[in-house]
């Protein structure tokens, strides 16, 4: 698929206010002087896609096809209707509405996943931001599952449920709910198909997601299919969480501070008066920061009288704290 054009990408931050330590340009030449450091991933996108990566291949490595415990931490993962028979009304089950969506049934079940993942998800997260991209994409897995299992229920009820229709394992929900709102924010980014490689604009695919769903839950089970079947009503539910998401204008951040638990009040730290350092007039630090900034960015025959003698003043300052503290 190809990328929307950058135009369209948020922003970056304005480093103004910040110290010349802290500044982007400062930091990379500090990392790359330290060599090779393993880190955790900074996009949450590429995180998901490695937990689920590295959980599939646990399975397949500790519990093969041929193991009598065959995919046992699927199993343990997935939501299995047949095994609690109503996981609703079982509190002790809550936790596989939201560790199914990281089990998968197959490889190329895996695989077709984060590969809608890894090109649609960072755009919508470099859109909504690291945090609440991931708030967004567990609360569209969560609901996911549970609206399978509401329907599920009902469909038991009414007797059209197949038996191998009855466990749930998947991302798909929470993946349908990243497309549909990439559709939303760019409804006319061209996205490459890669069966048939041709270019085709996003909101077309959104069109086409939800009629294809539909459907699917509609038209009922495949006689000619083998194993699992889509879990369609999932991806519906992913693709509605969505729309009521961007329409809302949801804040999910916000949402979850309404759980957090008051903080107690603390008493204040004792402070040790520093005379230099407390007399050092804070409008100076921040004049400095800027003229620094200014010099990277267009050179230092850009400055004017007035920031030359700032720079003069602050560095003055500096031998003076500098001589007082010998």
């Amino acid at each position: 698929m190809n990328a929307p054009p950058a135009s369209w990408r948020q922003p970056r931050k304005s480093n103004a206010g910040v110290g010349f330590s802290d500044r982007d340009y400062n930091r990379d030449e500090y990392d790359r002087s330290n060599g090779f450091q393993l880190r955790l991933p900074q996009s949450a996108t590429t995180a998901l896609i490695l937990i689920n990566v590295v959980l599939w291949a646990t399975d397949s490595l500790l519990f093969p096809d041929d193991s009598p415990r065959a995919h046992r931490l699927m199993d343990f993962l997935q939501l299995d209707w047949e095994t609690w028979r109503h996981p609703l009304s079982h509190p002790f089950q809550w936790w596989q509405f939201f560790t199914c969506g990281f089990a998968h049934g197959s490889f190329m079940h895996l695989f077709s996943n984060m590969l809608e993942l890894f090109f649609l998800g960072k755009f919508v997260e470099q859109a909504y931001g690291t945090k609440e991209f991931t708030r967004f994409y567990l609360s569209a897995l969560v609901v996911g599952s549970i609206g399978w299992a509401v329907l599920l229920h009902i469909g038991l009820a009414l007797g059209f449920v197949a038996d191998d229709q009855r466990v749930l394992l998947g991302a798909s929900g929470a993946i349908s709910g990243v497309v549909m709102l990439f559709v939303l924010n760019f409804p006319q980014a061209k996205l490459m198909l890669l069966f048939p490689p041709i270019p085709i604009k996003a909101w077309v695919i959104g069109v086409f997601l939800i009629g294809m769903n539909v459907f699917g839950v509609f038209e009922g089970r495949d006689p000619n299919q083998q194993g699992p079947q889509v879990a369609y009503s999932v991806h519906l539910f992913g693709i509605a969480f969505a729309a009521i998401y961007f329409l809302r204008g949801w804040n999910l951040g916000a949402f979850f501070s309404w759980f957090r638990m008051p903080r107690l009040p603390q008493r204040p730290a004792f402070r040790i008066h520093n005379p230099d350092k407390d007399d050092e007039p804070t409008d100076l630090r921040a004049e400095v920061d800027r003229i620094l900034e200014k010099i990277h960015l267009s050179g230092e025959s850009s400055l004017t009288k007035k920031e030359r003698r700032t720079l003069e003043e602050a560095s003055r300052e500096f031998q003076r704290r500098n001589r007082g503290g010998n």
